[in-house]
C-alpha cells in the first residue's frame, strides 16, 4: 500500500531518487545517499547521508523525515530496524519484475503529482512495458549477464535485471544456476552455456575493454558474431522513468537473427 503523501523525504535508493524528482517531487526530498547521483543539479546540495548499506541513521533522524525510501534488495534490514525504532516511517519497496518497477512509479505519482507530469513521465514507461509484452520477441537469443567478476557473479531468475532481459528477448542461460539469487560461475561454465549475447553493464561493477577483449577470446557465439556488448548498468537495475529507455536500447541488442 502506498504511505499517504508526505512532505519531507529521505531516499535510499538511487533510482527512486531519480523518480522523485522526474515527478516534480524533489522539492520534498531533504536528503539521499551517497549513490544518489541523478539528477546532478537535483542533488547536488542535499545532505549526502553514506552509503546505501550503511547510511548514517542518526544524521536521517535529525533531518525528521516523515518517510524514508528504501529497498529491500539495495539496504540492510539493520538499517531499516534502527530507522523504525527512531519512530521513523519506513516505505521499503522491492520491485523484482519490469512491471513492478512500472507500477511503483505509478504508485509515487499518487503523491499529488500534476496530471501533465503523470502524462509525461509514468504513461510512457506503462505503455513501453506493454508493447514489450504484447510483442515478445520469438525466439530469444541465450544472454550471459554478469554484474561482478573475481568471482564472476550473474543474474539469477528472482531479479528484476533478469525480468528486464526476458521482456527484451533475451534467454537467461544462468536462470536456474543455482539457488542464488546472483549465482556465481566460472568461465568454463559460460562457454559451456554457449550465449549468442553478452552484457557487460557499467555498476555495480564497471566492466569495460579488458572484460570485453577477454571474453572475446573465449569459445562462444557471442564472440563469434560480435556481440558482446558494453551498456548502461541502469538499464537493468534502475527502475522507474529509465524503464522505457532500457527497453528501448536493450531489445536491439537481444534481437534473434534467426
Amino acid at each position: 500500500m502506498t504511505p499517504a503523501p508526505p512532505k519531507r523525504i529521505v531516499s535510499l535508493v538511487p533510482s527512486l531518487t531519480e523518480a522523485l524528482f522526474s515527478l516534480g517531487l524533489g522539492s520534498r526530498v531533504v536528503g539521499v545517499t551517497d549513490w544518489c547521483v541523478h539528477p546532478a543539479a537535483g542533488v547536488a546540495h542535499l545532505p549526502k547521508l553514506g552509503g546505501t548499506k550503511d547510511p548514517d541513521v542518526a544524521a536521517i533522524a535529525a533531518l525528521a523525515p516523515d518517510l524514508v525510501l528504501a529497498n529491500r534488495e539495495e539496504n540492510t534490514r539493520r538499517v531499516v530496524t534502527a530507522l523504525e525504532e527512531r519512530g521513523l516511517r519506513v516505505w521499503v519497496t522491492y520491485p523484482r519484475s519490469v512491471g513492478a518497477g512500472a507500477a511503483l512509479l505509478r504508485e509515487l505519482a499518487a503523491w499529488d503529482v500534476a496530471p501533465e507530469i503523470v502524462q509525461a513521465v509514468v504513461e510512457p514507461v506503462e505503455a513501453a512495458v506493454e508493447a514489450a509484452l504484447r510483442d515478445a520477441p520469438t525466439p530469444r537469443s541465450r544472454v550471459f549477464c554478469p554484474i561482478w567478476r573475481e568471482p564472476w557473479m550473474t543474474v539469477g531468475a528472482d531479479t528484476y535485471a533478469h525480468d528486464m532481459l526476458r521482456l527484451c528477448g533475451g534467454e537467461n542461460v544462468f536462470a536456474t544456476h543455482s539457488e542464488r539469487r546472483y549465482p556465481l560461475v566460472q568461465l568454463e561454465e559460460v562457454v559451456r552455456a554457449a550465449p549468442d549475447v553478452v552484457l557487460l553493464p557499467d555498476e555495480p561493477y564497471a566492466f569495460g575493454a579488458t572484460d570485453v577483449n577477454e571474453l572475446r577470446e573465449l569459445d562462444l557465439p557471442a564472440a563469434r558474431d560480435g556481440r558482446i556488448h558494453l551498456i548502461d548498468g541502469t538499464w537493468l537495475s534502475w527502475y522507474g522513468p529509465r524503464i522505457a529507455e532500457a527497453i528501448r536500447e536493450l531489445r536491439p541488442l537481444l534481437a534473434s537473427f534467426e
